[in-house]
């Protein structure tokens, strides 16, 4: 039996296999040369941002403005995620360690969990949902109805006045944020675990005192100084190139949360396995 397609005079085309072969293949060539063109232009505007963080004029208000966006205004949502977090944790792992006689451990698998993986990584979810598509949308914005180039008309460098307070309020935020996630989430355990689940509030925190080294913590704010990097530079980046008016500022505000969120989460792999 001879296969292939046939024609609509029925006969048979012995190339089409191959030629659906060539198709996905082109595809998969297209893909991967796209990926490359993307991630040298993302190195290359990572690089200009980064030599204009000591260069002159230094923008300290645009700094504070930006701190007070992309932190301030971020701590509500990260400490409610952190509570009901802690939460969660100190449910489960109670249900899990009582099982074996070890429920005074909660706070330890609480306390590590959060420091290590949870707290950085959940808060840099957080501050890209909400602050990183908003740079996304306001430099997409700016792109499409030609204030960027009103600003080189000016004489004023773009990436220096839009890009380099948003880094390093970025920077200096996402640390601050997952200490104050980490705490809050431990709090609510410990309130949780002593009120509802009867557990010893002074076997709770001694544990968590033995247990905790300065290395988890200090490797959890390192990844939180990475995610912070991240969320500027890909929200920059993508509201920067942005093209197609309002339809193009919408699918730069959705590949800022997508790109970072899968960044967050291969970067956080790439340090836990890297450090511990």
């Amino acid at each position: 039996m001879t296969s292939g397609a046939s024609d609509g005079a029925g006969r048979v085309n012995l190339f089409a296999p191959a030629r659906v072969g060539g198709n996905v293949l082109g595809w998969f060539g297209r893909a991967f040369f796209d990926f490359l063109g993307d991630a040298g232009r993302l190195a290359i505007f990572l690089g200009m941002a980064l030599r204009r963080v000591f260069r002159r004029p230094f923008r300290g208000l645009q700094v504070v403005t930006q701190l007070e966006f992309v932190g301030a205004r971020s701590l509500g949502i990260v400490v409610l995620s952190a509570g009901f977090t802690g939460l969660v944790l100190t449910l489960q792992g109670y249900y899990v360690l009582v099982r074996f006689g070890s429920e005074n451990l909660v706070g330890t698998l609480v306390a590590l969990s959060l420091t290590r993986e949870l707290a950085p990584v959940l808060t840099a979810l957080m501050v890209t949902a909400r602050a990183g598509s908003a740079i996304a949308a306001t430099i997409g914005n700016m792109a499409v109805t030609e204030q960027i180039d009103a600003l080189k008309s000016l004489a004023i460098d773009p990436v220096q006045y839009l890009v380099v307070p948003r880094l390093v309020a970025a920077v200096v935020a996402l640390p601050l944020l997952t200490a104050i996630f980490s705490l809050a989430g431990i709090g609510a355990g410990y309130l949780l675990g002593v009120s509802v689940l009867g557990l010893d509030g002074f076997a709770f925190m001694s544990n968590i005192r033995r247990s905790v080294e300065w290395k988890d913590i200090s490797v959890g704010l390192w990844k939180a100084v990475l995610f912070g990097v991240l969320i500027a530079w890909i929200s920059s980046f993508r509201g920067y190139h942005t093209r197609g008016g309002a339809q193009g500022v919408g699918q730069s505000t959705t590949r800022t949360v997508v790109d970072c969120a899968v960044l967050i989460l291969g970067g956080d792999y790439v340090v836990t396995a890297l450090f511990f």
